[in-house]
């Protein structure tokens, strides 16, 4: 009787092969690098250092406390003489430094103040003198000569009313006229200062012109003694003339300034 035959036994089927081990990137190792893994030991000298940082803390301010309280009463009254007394220096050191600086600043203002008076006084003589230009309101006075010869006197006797008048600046053809000038000459070939000046003599003269215009026209006043001399007389009151021109003057040879008073 024959053996029946054995049926081999069926292979189980292969295991699909397992993918390798992902490789960590670099932004992984860095993280893994950084991450804090503390150990027991490093936990415990943690807490050790904190215990001993507040006993260090409270040991201070027991010693401070004791310090002062160690001390007699006697002592205690120096120290708190001590620190008011230092507070009071202080303080008297803030007010020395305030007056101080009050003083700076009042003695700048008093510099300043009298700098500008100064300037405002050396301007006043710059006009006055005929060392400065100057403009402000005014008369021009022109005079002509169409049936006569004006005289040097007669323009003379125009500067002085002016001047009584209250002008205050002077010009005439472009010369500067001032204190110390002068009139020569003959009718008709007038010189100011030794320059010789011809017709029309052009005045022009800063200062109120309603007050210079009705001292100039009254009877018998320098306009007047113009037209009697066959001359003519132009009036012209201006809101604002200018005089450009001015005048050199030369140093005093003897006159010297007046100390001042003393007290």
């Amino acid at each position: 009787m024959s053996e029946p035959e054995q049926t081999p036994p069926a292979e189980s089927p292969a295991e699909p092969p397992s993918e390798p081990p992902a490789t960590p990137t670099g932004w992984a190792n860095l993280r893994t690098a950084l991450r804090f893994r503390a150990s027991r030991g490093q936990v415990l000298a943690g807490l050790l250092c904190a215990a001993l940082g507040f006993a260090l803390v409270v040991q201070v301010r027991q010693n401070n406390e004791a310090s002062l309280s160690g001390l007699s009463q006697a002592d205690l009254v120096r120290i708190l003489d001590e620190t008011t007394s230092r507070g009071d220096a202080l303080a008297t050191e803030v007010n020395d430094l305030r007056n101080e600086r009050d003083e700076l600043m009042s003695g700048s203002d008093k510099r300043q103040a009298a700098l500008d008076a100064l300037r405002r006084s050396a301007e006043t003589q710059g006009i006055l003198t005929g060392r400065l230009p100057a403009e402000g309101p005014g008369v021009i006075v022109t005079l002509t000569e169409p049936k006569g010869q004006i005289r040097p006197v007669t323009m003379l006797n125009m500067l002085e009313e002016l001047r009584n008048a209250g002008a205050e600046a002077i010009d005439l053809n472009g010369h500067r006229v001032t204190a110390s000038s002068a009139f020569a000459g003959i009718p008709g070939a007038v010189t100011l200062d030794g320059t010789e000046l011809t017709a029309p003599y052009a005045w022009t003269a800063i200062g109120d012109p309603d007050t210079i215009a009705t001292a100039l026209q009254i009877p018998g006043g320098a306009l007047a003694a113009v037209r009697g001399n066959g001359g003519e007389g132009d009036l012209q009151r201006r809101t604002k003339v200018e005089i450009r021109s001015v005048r050199t003057l030369a140093d005093p040879q003897f006159a010297t300034p007046v100390a001042p008073a003393a007290g």
